[in-house]
């Protein structure tokens, strides 16, 4: 299978970046569910684990004004420490900044609350020091449904490039051969996959095991 690494996510080039899922910004979210956007950005979280891909937590102000990460995503990476920040763009934040660097990846995924602050600032700036960025719409969410939808336009007008979680999923997955992935994509898309993971389940059901990847 060709590889397509300068037009589709590879594994091995990129890194995901989840920002600033924390109580207090889920509660200004408006014009989306705070469940689905939970529910993706837990999903992104597995899939960078399933992966093997870099990711950086970040939170801004955790002890004073939002609060922690969200449990649901930090348990997905229990090691990794959060990087705190009092700044709203967190690639001004040298300690952020220094993480993405480490991972030598210049593609990165980003995950965020809110979408037209805590996403765009550092979309666009991690742009102009030559970084491609991927925003997982889905697992995005901002303060009014027009604010996050501005925001996506305004970053799609940069050069930034939309998908949702699940695209980038099946994206990083490409071949149902790929054994070394297949069962923990199959689990993730049974977690968080909607009614996908239900089709999953119905098909396995229905399949005998033997016939089964």
């Amino acid at each position: 299978m060709r590889a397509y690494q300068n037009s589709l996510l590879d594994p091995s080039q990129v890194a995901v970046c989840l920002i600033d899922q924390e109580p207090q910004m889920f509660f200004g979210v408006e014009g989306a569910s705070r469940n689905a956007i939970l529910n993706a950005v837990t999903g992104l979280a597995k899939t960078a684990r399933a992966f093997n891909i870099p990711i950086i937590l970040s939170t801004v102000e955790a002890q004073t004004f939002s609060g922690p990460l969200a449990g649901r995503v930090q348990a997905v990476f229990p090691d990794v420490v959060p990087v705190d920040r009092t700044t709203l763009n967190a690639w001004e934040d040298a300690n952020f900044r220094k993480s993405v660097e480490r991972t030598a990846r210049k593609k990165l995924l980003l995950s965020g609350l809110w979408t037209e602050v805590c996403v765009t600032l550092p979309a666009l700036s991690a742009m102009e020091d030559g970084y491609e960025i991927y925003v997982v719409a889905d697992a995005c969410g901002g303060s009014s449904r027009a604010a996050h939808q501005i925001a996506l336009q305004r970053m799609i007008q940069a050069g930034v490039k939309p998908l949702t979680w699940q695209a980038a999923l099946l994206e990083l997955q490409r071949d149902w051969a790929n054994k070394d992935t297949y069962q923990a994509v199959m689990t993730i898309i049974g977690e968080h996959g909607g009614a996908y993971g239900l089709g999953l389940e119905y098909a396995q059901a229905l399949v005998p095991a033997s016939q089964q990847q």
